[in-house]
């Protein structure tokens, strides 16, 4: 195989086409084009919805608060309790966390161990592949609800 020789005109038209640094045109790729909007999942909520849910208009159909309890006890009561509310047709429910200890005195004996764990962990556990079957969208709940203490959890429509 034998290489083509340029001619000088050609090199010319080069190097004065280089020179001129022209930035190249940004192109989306057709996948990336079609990707939904960060905020929602598949089969998740429409913006309408989401809008509502973040200035608190929609009242949770349910609620569990989940203060005091272990790790364990917290995790086992949060699959049974959404599995039982996705199964009575709830749409919009609150788990509600809490904040942990937010007072900053490093030396207390409340410091010396986690804080915040279920606040930490909810999240974690709204993920694992049997309850995020059952859910649409999971979001911080507004002051109203709880604010940072509790989520709004968006259950799927049965089927």
């Amino acid at each position: 195989m034998t290489r083509r020789v340029t001619s000088d005109e050609e090199r010319r038209l080069f190097e004065q086409d280089f020179k001129q640094q022209r930035p190249l045109k940004a192109t989306m790729s057709k996948t990336a084009a079609r990707k939904k909007s960060v905020g929602s999942a598949p089969g998740g909520v429409n913006g309408a919805t989401e809008e509502r849910l973040r200035r608190g208009l929609m009242e949770p159909d349910a609620r569990i608060d989940l203060h005091g309890m272990t790790q364990t006890a917290a995790h086992r009561t949060l699959f049974t309790w959404l599995t039982a509310a996705h199964g009575r047709g709830h749409r919009l429910v609150l788990v509600i966390t809490g904040k942990g200890n937010p007072k900053n005195d490093e030396n207390a004996s409340w410091m010396m161990s986690d804080h915040g764990v279920l606040k930490q962990m909810a999240p974690r556990w709204l993920k694992e592949a049997e309850l995020a079957a059952l859910i649409a969208h999971v979001r911080p709940a507004h002051a109203r609800h709880g604010g940072d203490g509790a989520l709004y959890v968006y259950l799927r429509k049965q089927t």
